[in-house]
């Protein structure tokens, strides 16, 4: 698909997705594209919603539970559930392709959250979760032109509200992808982002 209909994408199949994991989904993206983490880091199999209002908007996807996802075979031998942080890494993974959405390029990366609250967990025999992000800011910074956007998360199992993340923010950043790996290059170290 074009980047123009990328951004007028109200929605997005698994297909799609996995084609933006793996830099497939769009035929002339801008310089540093959005991408997804790549399968079983993935916690999205579709995109029901993408609203925006201004600075304001809203993404809703959800993921199916599969009896065999890797975590279960080690998040805990004979207790297995999925561990909480993955469901508030997939309220992160959604913030940052709300903000390649709106227009923001660049790498993305979570920048933290306010406050996480557990009341429920996900087993291998529950169905679906499902992920509903109100974004309460989106921006792009004119001095460096890195997006930011800051969202409370809802996590729901079979319709059960099982978790909440509140304030969540991911910035897409410029310059900070390490294409080579695992070869040694400029961005082959870690550490604070910007010096």
């Amino acid at each position: 698909m074009r980047y123009k209909t990328f951004l007028e994408k109200t929605s997005l199949t698994q297909e799609e997705l996995l084609g933006l994991a793996w830099g497939t989904l769009v035929d002339d993206p801008p310089g540093e594209f959005v991408r997804l983490p790549i399968p079983p880091m993935l916690m999205l199999d579709r995109v029901l919603s993408i609203e925006h209002d201004g600075p304001r908007g809203r993404i809703v996807a959800e993921r199916d539970v599969r009896v065999d996802d890797w975590f279960f075979q080690c998040h805990f031998g004979g207790d297995p559930v999925q561990p909480g942080c993955l469901g508030v890494d997939a309220v992160w993974q959604l913030i940052g392709l709300y903000c390649g959405l709106r227009g923001g390029v660049g790498s993305g990366r979570a920048l933290g959250c306010k406050e996480v609250e557990f009341s429920g967990q996900i087993r291998p025999h529950d169905s679906v979760v499902r992920y509903d992000v109100t974004i309460r800011r989106y921006t792009t910074l004119k001095a460096g032109g890195t997006s930011v956007a800051i969202g409370t998360g809802q996590v729901m199992v079979d319709g059960e509200h099982i978790y909440t993340i509140k304030d969540a923010k991911v910035g897409l950043f410029h310059g900070i992808t390490y294409p080579d790996y695992p070869r040694r290059s400029d961005n082959a170290r870690g550490g604070i982002m910007e010096r």
